[in-house]
């Protein structure tokens, strides 16, 4: 069965192209995890050796079906998690990633369907990712991320990146979370027709309804 480490990196994989397109590199994939290069390499090298994922040297990384597969099931119980933290035990959504990271190895299936029944059986974590089904079934609306969108836009903001949790904490105290309304303009961001004052690189870390 796959370890711990082996489920962070392909959690790693999966999310790296669940808001764009392009697969990830063994360098994005050393950098989203704060590894050393070469401890990536053999990494990817077992994986690819477990049937979990795809790779030819100095290319992309890519998810097998079996890859998918765990990827999901282990997305499914971190967000899961986080949603139940905030929910129950009255955690901010930029302190809940860490806590989840350890717990998403520990619970058990018993409690995690335990969890999901309670809080109603969400779709969505308090980022706005979503959260998979049993059955490792994803529902998603249409994007776009918010540094993309043209002049004119009103999208409702469907998700918000928990990479930087002061970021994250920064958007909250500036009234930003999901299902907030926003409209780009030649001039910025606006937010109920006045201009909204987002921290540095918001707009990279936000996505909005297309």
């Amino acid at each position: 069965m796959p370890s711990p480490a082996f489920d962070d990196y392909l959690k790693t994989v999966y999310s790296h192209t669940e808001w764009q397109d392009a697969p990830i590199t063994p360098s994005q994939l050393a950098t989203a995890l704060g590894i050393a290069p070469s401890s990536v390499t053999e990494m990817v090298k077992k994986l690819a050796a477990a049937g979990l994922v795809s790779h030819q040297p100095y290319g992309a990384v890519r998810l097998t079906d079996a890859g998918r597969d765990r990827a999901l099931h282990m997305l499914r119980r971190h967000r899961l998690i986080e949603t139940w933290l905030v929910r129950e035990f009255g955690y901010a959504w930029h302190e809940v990633h860490d806590e989840a990271e350890v717990l998403e190895h520990t619970i058990s299936d018993r409690l995690l369907e335990g969890i999901d029944q309670r809080l109603g059986r969400p779709r969505f974590d308090p980022h706005g990712d979503a959260i998979p089904d049993a059955e490792g079934r994803v529902d998603r609306e249409p994007f776009v991320l918010l540094a993309d969108a043209p002049a004119g836009h009103t999208g409702r903001v469907l998700r918000v990146s928990d990479r930087d949790p002061e970021l994250l904490q920064s958007l909250e105290d500036a009234g930003i979370g999901v299902g907030v309304e926003l409209t780009a303009s030649e001039t910025g961001i606006h937010r109920d027709g006045a201009p909204a004052a987002l921290p540095d690189g918001a707009d990279r870390v936000i996505w909005l309804s297309a």
